[in-house]
């Protein structure tokens, strides 16, 4: 039964990543976060697969895995588009960022510091708190800011070599959104977390330096879902939602 299953989810890997290459097609090619200003014409909401240039496929085919999965705007009345949340993975033009409004910067963060190619910083994904002075509480105190600050530009300079593919999902906000529900079953699809392992990642990849063991465990940068299981059938949906997916 396990080894059918395991096959069973091979046969799907593929076929997604054929449907997801075909998408990229459709929307010439990958787009290089590092250019992510350049670009205009993001969907106003959708779902985002993430790429890694050292990350690759071998056992579905040939050619890139996808490392992230995620989306946006799930709330009833979220306003936020595709192009906001990417933008928040992505920092600033000038290196900058925040990692409170990003779990993918958060995770990324942490696992630079387990690697040791970054000194520790214990404020690092706490809640910031105003601090108390003599005209009543300040804001966070500019030595917390000042010690983070090397660390959101290695995260930020990290995350512009990696690429992006997107898929136009223009759905309202809400719990049985298309788009939340594309997300869960990647993620539910290509996560390895308790499971055979399909599509390893890398030796070197900074993920298994994650101090989150659902981002090592899984081969994502994800969190959410990775322990959950996935409905075969969203992939007749991933279908036609690619095939009406083009440039704009």
């Amino acid at each position: 039964m396990a080894e059918q299953a395991s096959l069973t989810r091979l046969a799907d890997i593929e076929r997604f990543y054929r449907l997801l290459d075909r998408l990229s097609q459709r929307v010439g090619g990958p787009r290089m976060m590092a250019s992510f200003n350049n670009f205009r014409d993001w969907p106003r909401r959708g779902v985002y697969f993430f790429f890694e240039p050292s990350e690759f496929r071998t056992d579905s085919g040939t050619g890139p895995r996808v490392v992230r999965i995620g989306t946006h705007a799930l709330r009833s009345g979220a306003r936020s588009t595709l192009r906001q949340r990417l933008r928040q993975h992505r920092g600033s033009s000038h290196g900058g960022g925040n990692h409170r409004g990003s779990i993918f910067r958060l995770v990324v963060g942490h696992a630079l510091m387990t690697q040791s190619a970054l000194p520790n910083c214990s404020s690092w994904g706490a809640k910031r708190k105003a601090s108390v002075g003599p005209n009543g509480l300040q804001p966070v105190r500019d030595s917390t800011i000042e010690a983070e600050r090397s660390i959101e530009q290695a995260v930020s300079a990290y995350l512009a070599t990696l690429s992006v593919v997107c898929l136009s999902v223009d759905d309202e906000p809400g719990p049985h959104s298309l788009r939340g529900s594309v997300e869960q079953n990647v993620i539910g699809l290509l996560s390895n977390y308790g499971k055979t392992s399909i599509d390893p990642p890398s030796q070197t990849w900074l993920g298994h330096f994650s101090s989150h063991p659902l981002v090592a465990g899984s081969g994502l940068w994800n969190q959410q879902h990775v322990e959950k299981s996935y409905d075969p059938n969203f992939l007749d949906e991933f279908e036609r939602r690619t095939a009406q997916s083009g440039k704009p």
